[in-house]
């Protein structure tokens, strides 16, 4: 059987797979979709995960660009890379959930730092996630990112990101040297 880190292929996203990236993000996160995988959110928030406009901005944007990852012609996941300096920023990370738990989202996060390495010459990589998401602290830890303790608020209220159904969740820094 083929791997996916070499059934995977990776290219920048366009204006034209918007819709499809939405819907891949939403899936991985949100509604009864996402509890086929494991990164799901659906316990702690509902509403959205991202919007067009959201996901338009992160295209566009001159320091940012958003790698998507292909298997047999049909988009299988996605992440955000942005440029901040002497580090990448990591985000927008979404494997469709049918296939979570098979190595597309270890083979896309390589690939990731491959690239922000190839293409800014940064050391550091770091991303931002719900402090309260142990199992996916957890995968991230496993790929080399350690906790920083450093912690900033959810944004409650606004609701681009989220109806959150508990009142303790915060964003914790995550970092991993690139070496």
């Amino acid at each position: 059987m083929e791997s996916p880190a070499t059934a995977l292929t990776f290219r920048d996203a366009t204006d034209a797979d918007i819709d499809a990236l939405v819907e891949l993000i939403e899936s991985a996160y949100r509604g009864d979709a996402s509890r086929a995988g494991w990164t799901t959110e659906a316990d702690i928030l509902e509403g959205q995960r991202t919007d067009p406009e959201g996901v338009l901005e992160v295209i566009k944007s001159p320091d940012s660009r958003l790698l998507t990852a292909e298997q047999d012609g049909a988009m299988v996941a996605c992440c955000q890379l942005e440029h901040r300096g002497e580090y990448a920023y990591f985000g927008m990370f979404a494997v469709r959930p049918t296939l979570q738990g098979g190595g597309v989202g270890k083979a896309v996060i390589t690939e990731a730092e491959r690239q922000a390495r190839a293409i800014w010459g940064v050391t550091e990589m770091h991303m931002t996630v719900i402090s309260v998401r142990d199992d996916l602290i957890a995968w991230y830890e496993r790929r080399g990112y350690r906790r920083t303790g450093r912690m900033t608020p959810f944004p409650y209220g606004d609701e681009r990101f989220g109806l959150p159904q508990r009142d303790d969740l915060q964003f914790e820094l995550l970092v991993k040297p690139l070496t």
